[in-house]
C-alpha cells in the first residue's frame, strides 16, 4: 500500500533532503509546505496518510498546526515530528507514542518512521487523544519570553513581547509598534495577524479590530465614540487611536467592566 505524504519545513534544504530519503516506490510525496499555515491548507486539501512536520517554524509552529487542526476538527493524519534539539519535546513524543526524527535526517531512521506509520494505519483508534495531551503539555512548557523579530531602518531588532504596544496590517504588511523610551515601528516577518498572535501571550494580546492586535497593558485610555462604539488610545509616542470593531465591543466591556 502506497502512503501519501506531505512534508512541511521552513528550510528548503531540509524539505529536499527528506523528499530524497522518502524516494521509495511505496511512498508518494503529494505536497510540500514551508510554514504552519500552508501545512493546515495542504492537510485539508490532500488528506494525506502521513505528514512530516517541522517543530520549529516561524509564526505557527508544528504544535500550533496540530492545535489548529484539532480546533477545526480536521481529520488528523499520522504525524512524524522533525526537531533539531528540543530534547524535552523528544521525551514528550516518546511518552505519547508519537514518532519523531532528529535533524540532520538519517535514512534508516526515516525508514523506521514510515514503517511505524504503516503499522498504525489499520489501528481502530487514532492518535487524537494522545496528540491533544501532547499539545497541552508542550504549550505549558513554551517559554513566554520568546523575542519577536522586527525589521526597521534596514536592521533586524528583537523585541520583547511585553514591549509591543500594538500591531496593524495594511496591504498584507504587518507593522509592529513598541512603547517606552526605545519606542519604534517596524515590519514583522509574519504574513497575518493570526500568525503573529500565535507567538504572543493570549492573556495580554487582543484582536480589537480585524486590522489591529493590541497589548491590553499598553492601552492608555478608552475613548467613547459615536453610536456606542469606542476607540483605544495607546501609550506609544504618537498616542495612536485604534478603533474597536462592533464585534469586539462586548469583549472591551468585559475587559474593563464598562
Amino acid at each position: 500500500m502506497s502512503l501519501s505524504v506531505v512534508i512541511v519545513d521552513d528550510e528548503q534544504l531540509a524539505r529536499d533532503e527528506l523528499a530524497y530519503l522518502l524516494n521509495h516506490s511505496d511512498v508518494n510525496v503529494v505536497a510540500q509546505g514551508k510554514n504552519g499555515l500552508e501545512a493546515i491548507n495542504l492537510i485539508r486539501e490532500h488528506n494525506p496518510d502521513l505528514v512530516f512536520l517541522d517543530v520549529q517554524m516561524p509564526g505557527l509552529d508544528g504544535f500550533g498546526v496540530i492545535k489548529k487542526l484539532l480546533d477545526r476538527k480536521v481529520h488528523l493524519p499520522k504525524i512524524v515530528f522533525a526537531t533539531a534539539f528540543d530534547q524535552y519535546a523528544v521525551k514528550a513524543f516518546e511518552v505519547n507514542a508519537v514518532d519523531y526524527i532528529l535533524k540532520p535526517f538519517d535514512k534508516k531512521r526515516v525508514a523506521q518512521s514510515i514503517e511505524k506509520a504503516r503499522a498504525k494505519m489499520d489501528t481502530s483508534t487514532g492518535p487524537v487523544e494522545k496528540l491533544e495531551t501532547l499539545v497541552r503539555m508542550l504549550e505549558s512548557q513554551k517559554p513566554s519570553t520568546a523575542k519577536i523579530l522586527i525589521k526597521a531602518a534596514g536592521r533586524l531588532f528583537l523585541a520583547d513581547p511585553k514591549d509591543i504596544c500594538f500591531a496593524t496590517i495594511e496591504d498584507g504588511v504587518i507593522t509592529v509598534t513598541t512603547s517606552g523610551h526605545l519606542g519604534m515601528e517596524g515590519q514583522s516577518n509574519c504574513r497575518t495577524l493570526e500568525e503573529l498572535y500565535e507567538n504572543l501571550d493570549a492573556n495580554l494580546f487582543w484582536r480589537a479590530h480585524r486590522s489591529y492586535l493590541v497589548n491590553t497593558n499598553h492601552i492608555r485610555e478608552v475613548v467613547p465614540w459615536f453610536k456606542s462604539s469606542y476607540q483605544l488610545r495607546m501609550d506609544d509616542k504618537k498616542q495612536t487611536e485604534i478603533p474597536v470593531s462592533r464585534a469586539q465591543t462586548r469583549r472591551l466591556r468585559e475587559l474593563f467592566n464598562l
